[in-house]
């Protein structure tokens, strides 16, 4: 009976220390993911702040050139006494005096100069520009669009719209806790209580120069989605079409859309008169229903047939029954990774049965939507902290994921595990897409490149390099045409196997999120700077504009090209019927 006794005493011994050390392991794991996320939230602070710094020496050059040049032209009666002397040891002090007239025309000529450069620096945002409904405008010659460049951005700093914007250089917001990679950063959102998709948890590091004051400059990585606040009076607005690139009637209009040839020469597009008429075009679109999220909509998603909408924000997926417009609520609520963390995508199967999840979390969720109650079926794990984009592969059969330690990871569905990754970016890989035949993927990333995968060989096959972080694209339907967004506004459209090229500037943020029509005839791309736009591939020309009450940080477009879904730092997915 003793014996018996101490045996029990034993195991009750031992059964409590088996409790406390698995609360403690419990314990270290929480630790070490708050470590990790901490750690991408410096390091991503560590990089918006670097690259503030290197903006900041560049327009100090800039300027000291400008001075430099119009320091020995100022009149001695407007100019003090140190600055005569900078003058005499800059020019010699001596040499013949100027006739007038010249001299007038020389700093009326460089102060010109000094304009145009603080124009480009610190610009105004610009309004809406107007069109003709049917026809696009004429592409204007006025360039200046092109010589602004916004700073870098990450995907974090993106989303925003409450009124806390947040993310690396896709970000600007105080309670934003991102983890979006930004290049040479590690995760493209950034995501905060007023949540914006971006850098790691950075709060908004800086501000865009270029950009008006309340808006917030974003990027894509670990992050939260940030809250941008918003100069528009209404919280929804349809804008017109820029219609000709560049209205020749408007003083002053410049034109949006330019070609770019192999040896860097840029000329406007004339459009073709058919470019916003014919079979598959729309004519605009319209909102027909507001799906109130909750949370920062990161990643959203169309079944086929279209009947549900998937929406992710933090720690869960809603699904939204849109066959009756009047339906406002969820009809079900997948709860994925922990309760704090960012749904950076979402993506289904093409039988509509199955939904992939990723987000920031090293863990894919896979989850079984063909039971009456949706289950999470398996979980696929990796070493990189968080996923940024998914892809899957026609035949169903391969899921593909952005990691924010740059590699693309390659994983077999029915088996469930990791089968390859491909490396190549230095740093998080942003957004990815898939060839339709299933053999090419094209990834995005963080260190301003481009890149294409053989999916046969698992070799890379080409590299694009750019001066910007690349926070979206998308692989035309049709083959050809590659169109990338970048963090510093501008939307590329590449030939996949030419070097010409087109560079589209309407938008006046960092561009979030890029989607084609299944067609191919078209595509939208949407930014922080609250737009979603419609453009006629591959030259660019505008079909519609909308504007939004926040920054708009993901898009779908149904299989049929009729709906289009947007999810935005509101809190909310907005979805749009398209008119043909």
């Amino acid at each position: 009976l003793c014996d018996m006794l101490v045996t029990a005493v034993s195991m009750t011994n031992i059964f409590f220390s088996l409790r406390s050390l698995k609360l403690e392991c419990e314990k270290l794991a929480s630790e070490k993911t708050e470590m990790q996320r901490h750690y991408v939230m410096y390091y991503e602070m560590s990089y918006g702040l670097n690259i503030e710094m290197h903006k900041q020496a560049e327009i100090v050059k800039r300027l000291n050139a400008i001075c430099a040049q119009v320091i020995p032209f100022l009149s001695q009666e407007v100019s003090p006494p140190w600055l005569s002397m900078l003058v005499k040891t800059q020019v010699g002090g001596g040499g013949g005096r100027m006739r007038t007239v010249e001299r007038s025309r020389r700093v009326s000529a460089l102060l010109d100069c000094v304009n145009n450069f603080t124009a480009h620096v610190v610009q105004e945002p610009g309004s809406p520009r107007g069109s003709p409904a049917h026809s696009p405008r004429e592409n204007g010659l006025d360039k200046n669009r092109l010589l602004k460049k916004d700073a870098p951005l990450s995907p974090s700093s993106i989303a925003s719209s409450s009124s806390t914007p947040s993310s690396k250089s896709k970000e600007t917001n105080l309670n934003e806790k991102s983890t979006t990679p930004v290049s040479k950063s590690s995760s493209p959102i950034s995501r905060t209580d007023a949540p914006t998709p971006s850098s790691t948890s950075t709060p908004g590091l800086r501000t865009t120069s270029g950009k008006a004051a309340g808006i917030e400059t974003l990027a894509p990585g670990l992050r939260t989605p940030l809250a941008v606040p918003c100069s528009y009076p209404g919280p929804f607005g349809m804008v017109p079409h820029p219609g000709m690139n560049g209205d020749l009637s408007a003083a002053g209009a410049a034109a949006y859309s330019f070609h770019v040839s192999a040896d860097g020469q840029m000329q406007p597009v004339p459009f073709p008169p058919d470019a916003l008429i014919g079979p598959g075009i729309p004519r605009h679109a319209r909102q027909i229903n507001t799906l109130s999220h909750g949370e920062v909509v990161c990643a959203v998603t169309i079944s086929n047939p279209t009947r549900h909408v998937y929406t992710g924000g933090k720690g869960c997926v809603k699904v939204w029954d849109i066959s009756h417009p009047g339906n406002k609520t969820p009809v079900s609520q997948l709860d994925c990774l922990n309760r704090d963390n960012y749904i950076r995508s979402c993506r289904l199967l093409p039988d509509g049965r199955t939904l992939i999840v990723g987000g920031e979390a090293s863990t894919l969720s896979i989850w079984d939507l063909a039971t009456p109650t949706p289950r999470i079926k398996a979980e696929l794990t990796s070493s990189a902290p968080a996923c940024y984009a998914l892809a899957i592969s026609p035949d169903s059969k391969v899921c593909f994921s952005c990691c924010s330690d740059g590699n693309i990871a390659v994983w077999d569905l029915h088996n469930q595990t990791l089968v390859r990754q491909f490396q190549g970016h230095t740093d998080g890989a942003s957004c990815i897409d898939i060839s339709n035949d299933g053999t090419k993927l094209w990834t995005g990333g963080l260190d301003n490149t481009v890149r294409s995968w053989d999916l046969r060989e698992g070799r890379q096959l080409q590299q694009h390099d750019f001066t910007s972080q690349i926070f979206s694209l998308g692989y035309c339907p049709t083959g050809e045409w590659l169109a990338v967004g970048m963090e510093n506004s501008n939307v590329e459209v590449l030939h996949v196997t030419k070097p010409d090229k087109y560079q589209l500037h309407l938008h006046e943020s960092c561009v979030l999120s890029l989607r084609f029509a299944h067609c191919g005839k078209w595509f939208v791309s949407t930014g922080k700077d609250n737009l979603l736009n419609a453009w006629r591939t591959p030259y660019g020309a505008s079909i519609f504009q909308s504007k939004e009450s926040s920054s708009v940080l993901s898009c779908d477009i149904s299989i049929d090209d009729k709906y289009i879904v947007t999810g935005s730092g509101d809190k909310k997915a907005t979805v749009y019927e398209v008119i043909y």
